[in-house]
């Protein structure tokens, strides 16, 4: 135990590692509190198609030599998630289809532009770390810690400052609209905060592993808790801890990282899903699944 502390502390003293780790909360964060919405909107596929457009536009990035390809892919995965709220709500195409066609489509053309155009002498690792995540966390400069810093700061003030609208439209969108609130506006609000953090989470995971941090937090806490505010709290909670878990088991271990995070957040998610069958046995007996709680009224 004490060789253990030893290492943990030995790692400490360096700067990558301090950097991994304070990135890597503040993405579970940021996943997390736009998971719970995503869940009960049945968007968490958008995770998965916004993942898949933000890989195209890394290797767009990688062909064109863009040295800070940040400010690239956030502005065609923020494009492409306004397109994708547009289409979706077209009649001749659903909007499950548009995203799996945006998915799909993206993923081949970005791989198939990587081949073509590579600059690299690895193109086998570059694509396994994009998709994988396995080391990008560890290899952040200052200037992209602070961006992410300054990105998950504006998607947890954008949630903390719209949070009634966000909630009112999560449960019962038409009833919203009835009330007077802008749905279309704050829907689009949600598309482009949730295109944020898919950006920011590859650096952590990849981009076939994104979803697991929108998904698993918010579903594990919807097995103990049943109240808009107590499930994001817990999912928020819950996903920082994970990542924190998951990214020193990696770097103790030497493990890839996005895999690592999200192996702890399927255990988290076997240990809730325990405690909410427990929990229901004991106080709901006879009265029915668990559900969330909707609003009574509408600000």
């Amino acid at each position: 135990m004490s060789g253990l502390v030893g290492k943990a502390a030995l790692y400490w003293q360096f700067p990558f590692v301090r950097y991994a780790l304070v990135v890597g909360m503040l993405i579970a964060l940021c996943s997390s509190l736009l998971g719970v919405t995503l869940v009960l909107k049945r968007f968490s596929f958008i995770g998965d198609g916004l993942s898949h457009v933000a890989f195209g536009a890394i290797a767009v990035a990688s062909v064109l030599n863009v040295a800070n390809n940040m400010p690239v892919v956030l502005s065609i995965t923020i494009l492409c998630a306004v397109l994708l709220l547009r289409t979706g709500q077209s009649t001749s195409i659903k909007g499950d289809a548009v995203m799996a066609m945006t998915s799909v489509g993206s993923l081949a053309v970005g791989y198939l532009l990587m081949n073509i155009f590579s600059t690299s002498p690895n193109l086998s690792g570059d694509v396994c770390s994009t998709l994988f995540g396995s080391t990008s966390i560890l290899t952040l400069t200052g200037h992209e810690v602070w961006l992410s810093v300054g990105l998950s700061a504006s998607v947890v003030l954008v949630f903390c400052l719209f949070y009634n609208k966000i909630f009112a439209v999560t449960f019962d969108e038409d009833f919203a609209r009835a009330a007077g609130t802008k749905a279309g506006a704050y829907n689009l609000i949600i598309a482009i905060v949730v295109a944020v953090v898919i950006v920011l989470a590859m650096n952590l995971v990849g981009s076939l592993l994104v979803s697991a941090l929108v998904i698993f937090p918010a579903l594990s806490a919807m097995r103990v808790f049943k109240s808009f505010w107590s499930v994001t709290v817990c999912s928020a909670c819950r996903s920082v801890g994970c990542a924190l878990l998951g990214m020193g088991a990696a770097i103790l271990a030497g493990t890839p990282v996005g895999a690592t995070v999200v192996a702890a957040d399927m255990a988290a998610f076997g240990v809730f899903y325990i405690a909410g069958k427990f929990l229901i046995g004991k106080s709901s007996a006879g009265k029915g699944p668990r559900v969330l709680e909707g609003p009574a009224h509408l600000k």
